[in-house]
C-alpha cells in the first residue's frame, strides 16, 4: 500500500494563513494533500477494512470532517529532495525538487523506488527536507571489531534497504541470526539550493547503540533502540560519506521490548530489529531556528500554551504563533525571543471558534511557528496542529473534556511479518487504527515499544486513545543478586523515556503514560534498583507533562504509592471467576498480582481510578490446532483454545462484560489487536486479515459502561 497521490505544488502553495478541512480517513495519506476524500479512506481502510470501519459508533467515513485547518501540515508543503539519482523519488505527499528547477512534477512513476517516503516528523513540519531511506551499502560485524578492521574507511560488502531492519524481509537482507553489530554506509549530495543554511541529520531510530561518521569524523553517538537523535553538520555544500554503526547485543540488560534474547522467538518474545529502523533524513535549517515546540491545551481556559525553544543567538528576534481553523486564521501572538530562555506564547481562541478534540469529533487546528529576525524578517517557519482535550481524573472516574469516556483499549504491539517493528508503508500505521475501530475499539496501549511518530499523527487524525509507553522489556538479564533482585535496568532506561516523553509530548491521542510493563520482583524490607527506576520513570513522566495521568507499571508490581491510576493484568478465561475477581475493587480489595506464592508485589492500592489494562488473549486459531509450547513454531494464547468460534464470542462478551458492568472501573486493555507470530490471541491474524466474525466483537463492546451511566445519572 502506498499513499495517495496528491497535486502538485511548491512550497508554500497553500499560502499563509490558508485553511484546509481534513477528511478524517485521511490519516492515511501521509500528511497527504488534497484528493478526494474517497480516495484519501480508500488509502486508510484498503483491503475491505471500508465497509467496516465506517459501520463503528465512531463514523470514519469520508464525510466526517474533521475540520482543521492544519493547513501546512494537512496538505503538506514540505519539499522532498530524494538523495540517490538512481532512485529519484518523492513522497505522494511532496514535490520534487532538482539542482536545477526550483519545482517539477511528483515523480509519480518512481513513487515505489523510495520506501517511507512520507513526512516522518508530522506536527513539526519544515518545507525542505531530503529523505535518505532507500538503499546503502551494508554489513554485518559479527564480532564488532569492524572498527579495528577498517569497516570506517572502506565499501561495505552488501546492499541493505533502510529503513528496514537486517532481521526483516523488507531490508533484502532478512539474517535473524545474532547480528552483534551492524555497519552502514552512503554518500548524500546536499542540495545547491540549501546553500548558506546549517544541515541537520534525523534518525528517526536506531537499535541499539549508534555512532555516526561524516567524512570520517564522529558526528554522533547514541544509546537506545525507540528514539530520535539528531548530528548538526554545521554549514556545508557538496557530498558527503555518512556512516553508521549499531551495535546491538543479546547480552545484559537493555531496553529491547518484545525482541527475543534467545536464538529463536520463544513465548512472546519476537524477531529482533538490529540498526536503522525508522527514517533516515536531512533537514536545512537556519543558524538560529526552532527547536521542537511542546503544545499544551487549557480547555478550561480555551488556550494554547507553547513553549518554543530556540537554538543560538536571539537577540532581537520575535517568535509568532498562528492559531487557525477550517474558517482561516483564529489567533496570532508574538513574543520576544531574547528574554526569556524559552519563549512562551498563550493563544486564545475566541467562543465561537472554540472546538474541542475527542473520539467523536477528533477536530485538529493548525498552528503556524515563525522565528523572526531584528528587521521583522521571517527566518524559520514550522508548521503544527493541536487539539484542544483535557484529561483529569474525578474519583474513580478518568475524563476527557470533564465527561466519563470508559476506555475500550486494545493491545497493539505494532509488528508486522514482513518489516518488524517498521511499517512497510504508512498507510499500514493508519490500517491498524481503522480495524480497532472497526472491532469497537476507541484506543490502544502501545505494547512495548516506542510507535513512529506517524502512528500518533494518525491517531490524532482519527480520534483514537492511545497510552504512550516505552520497551523496557530487557532488565532482566538471568542473573539474580544475593537478596533475590532479577532486574536490572540501568540509567538508560530513564534516558531513553524522557527522549520518549519529549518527541510525543503534543500529540492529543495520548491520554496517558506509562513506563514500565510487568516489571516485578518481591517486595523485601531494602529498597531496591527496581524501586529507585520505577520511581524515577514515574516522577520523569511527572515532571515533563502535569496534564496527563501517569501509571508507575502497568500490571504485577506497583512500587509508588502516588501513581495517578492502578491496574492488574488477569487472564483468567472463566467470564464468572473473572467478575468475582473484579467485583473485588468494591470492597476495596483490587484484583491483584502476586508471586507464584502469593508474595506481594506491590505497595498497597490507595484508591486511584482502577482498570484492567490486560485481559483476555483469547488463543484462537481457526481451522488450525493448539500446540503444547511456546516456541517459534507454536501457536499459542492464553486458556483453552474455544471448541468454536461461537465459543470465542461467547467468552469475549462474558469477560468484557465484566468490566463494562462494574460501576468502580475506567476501562480495560484486552490482549490484542493481532496475532504476532506464535502468539495467536488477536482479533485479526498477523497479515491482518479477519480470523473472525469482528461484528460481532464490536457489538459486544457497544454497550454504554457503567461509569458512564453512573456519572449521567448525577447530573
Amino acid at each position: 500500500m502506498t499513499p495517495p497521490d496528491t497535486p502538485a505544488g511548491g512550497r508554500g502553495a497553500a499560502g499563509a494563513g490558508a485553511s484546509v478541512a481534513w477528511p478524517r480517513a485521511s490519516a492515511a495519506a501521509a500528511l497527504g494533500g488534497t484528493g478526494s476524500r474517497g480516495a484519501l479512506l480508500s488509502a486508510a481502510v484498503s483491503t475491505g477494512a471500508t465497509e467496516t470501519a465506517a459501520t463503528t459508533e465512531t463514523n470514519v467515513t469520508a464525510e466526517s470532517p474533521v475540520s482543521t485547518g492544519a493547513t501546512e501540515t494537512a496538505a503538506t508543503t514540505e519539499t522532498n529532495v530524494t538523495a540517490e539519482s538512481t532512485e529519484s523519488t518523492a513522497p505522494a505527499d511532496s514535490t520534487v525538487l532538482t539542482e536545477n528547477a526550483e519545482t517539477a512534477a511528483p515523480a509519480e512513476s518512481t513513487v515505489s523506488a523510495l520506501p517511507r517516503p512520507e513526512y516522518p516528523r508530522p506536527q513539526f513540519v519544515r518545507a525542505d527536507w531530503l529523505c535518505l531511506n532507500g538503499n546503502w551499502e551494508f554489513e554485518v560485524d559479527s564480532q564488532d571489531s569492524g572498527l579495528e578492521r577498517g569497516l570506517l574507511d572502506r565499501p561495505l560488502a552488501s546492499r541493505i534497504t533502510v529503513p528496514f531492519a537486517p532481521e526483516s524481509t523488507l531490508s533484502g537482507i532478512g539474517d535473524t541470526d545474532y547480528l552483534e553489530a551492524v555497519w552502514y554506509r552512503r554518500t548524500v549530495e546536499i542540495p545547491v539550493a540549501w546553500a548558506g543554511r546549517k544541515v541537520l541529520l534525523h534518525f528517526g531510530a536506531v537499535d541499539h547503540d549508534a555512532t555516526v561518521w561524516v567524512d570520517g569524523a564522529e558526528v554522533a553517538r547514541h544509546r537506545g533502540g525507540w528514539t530520535p537523535f539528531t548530528a548538526d553538520l554545521g554549514a556545508r555544500t557538496g557530498s558527503f560519506d555518512v556512516v553508521v554503526r549499531a551495535r546491538d547485543s543479546h547480552r545484559g540488560p537493555q531496553a529491547r521490548g518484545k525482541q527475543s534474547r534467545a536464538w529463536a522467538n520463544q513465548d512472546c518474545d519476537y524477531t529482533r530489529s538490529t540498526g536503522i529502523w525508522q527514517t533516515v533524513w536531512l533537514e536545512p535549517v537556519p543558524a538560529t531556528h526552532l527547536r521542537r515546540a511542546r503544545i499544551t491545551p487549557d480547555l478550561a481556559g480555551s488556550v494554547f500554551d507553547v513553549e518554543q525553544p530556540l537554538s543560538g543567538s536571539r537577540s532581537g528576534c520575535h517568535v509568532r504563533a498562528t492559531v487557525s481553523d477550517g474558517a482561516g486564521d483564529v489567533v496570532s501572538t508574538t513574543v520576544r525571543a531574547d528574554l526569556d530562555l524559552t519563549p512562551r506564547l498563550r493563544l486564545l481562541l475566541p467562543p465561537d471558534r472554540v472546538r474541542t478534540w475527542s473520539p467523536a469529533d477528533p477536530h485538529l487546528y493548525g498552528l503556524r511557528l515563525e522565528l523572526l529576525d531584528d528587521t521583522g524578517a521571517v527566518v524559520d517557519t514550522v508548521t503544527s496542529y493541536a487539539g484542544l482535550r483535557s484529561v483529569a481524573i474525578d474519583g474513580m472516574t478518568v475524563l476527557l473534556n470533564g465527561e466519563p469516556l470508559f476506555q475500550r483499549l486494545v493491545l497493539d504491539q505494532g509488528w508486522y511479518p514482513d518489516g518488524l517493528l517498521t511499517a512497510p508503508d504508512d498507510a499500514a500505521l493508519a490500517r491498524d487504527i481503522t480495524l480497532a475501530m472497526a472491532a469497537g475499539f476507541n484506543g490502544a496501549r502501545l505494547h512495548q515499544k516506542v510507535f513512529e511518530e506517524r502512528f500518533l499523527f494518525h491517531a490524532d487524525t482519527l480520534g483514537y486513545l492511545v497510552w504512550g509507553e516505552f520497551g523496557d522489556w530487557g532488565a532482566r538479564d538471568g542473573t539474580v543478586t544475593a537478596d533475590g533482585e532479577h532486574q536490572h535496568p540501568t540509567a538508560s532506561f530513564v534516558t531513553q523515556w524522557l527522549e520518549a516523553l519529549e518527541r510525543d509530548y503534543s500529540h492529543p491521542s495520548i491520554v496517558g503514560w506509562c513506563g514500565l510493563n510487568e516489571t516485578h520482583q518481591p517486595l523485601t524490607n531494602r529498597i531496591q534498583v527496581l524501586d529507585d527506576v520505577t520511581r524515577g520513570v514515574f516522577l520523569a513522566a511527572k515532571a515533563m507533562d502535569t496534564t496527563r495521568p501517569v501509571l508507575d507499571a502497568s500490571g504485577y508490581s506497583h512500587r509508588v504509592a502516588e501513581s495517578d491510576v492502578w491496574d492488574c493484568h488477569d487472564y483468567e478465561q472463566d467470564p464468572a471467576a473473572f467478575a468475582a475477581a473484579m467485583a473485588g475493587l468494591a470492597d476495596g480489595r483490587p484484583d491483584e498480582n502476586t508471586g507464584p506464592h502469593g508474595e506481594s508485589w506491590s505497595l498497597p492500592w490507595s484508591g486511584q481510578p482502577w482498570f484492567c489494562s490486560e485481559f483476555g488473549g483469547i488463543w484462537w486459531r481457526p481451522g488450525g490446532h493448539a500446540s503444547g509450547d511456546r516456541g517459534p513454531d507454536a501457536s499459542w494464547g492464553y486458556g483453552r483454545a474455544p471448541a468454536s468460534e461461537e465459543e470465542f464470542h461467547l467468552r469475549f462478551a462474558g469477560l468484557t462484560g465484566a468490566l463494562l458492568e462494574n460501576p468502580l472501573v475506567f476501562g480495560y486493555c484486552y490482549t490484542q489487536l493481532t496475532d504476532v507470530f506464535q502468539e495467536q490471541n488477536g482479533m485479526y491474524s498477523f497479515d491482518r486479515s479477519e480470523k473472525l466474525d469482528v461484528s460481532r466483537v464490536r457489538d459486544a463492546q457497544r454497550r454504554p459502561a457503567a461509569i458512564e451511566i453512573r456519572r449521567d445519572t448525577r447530573r
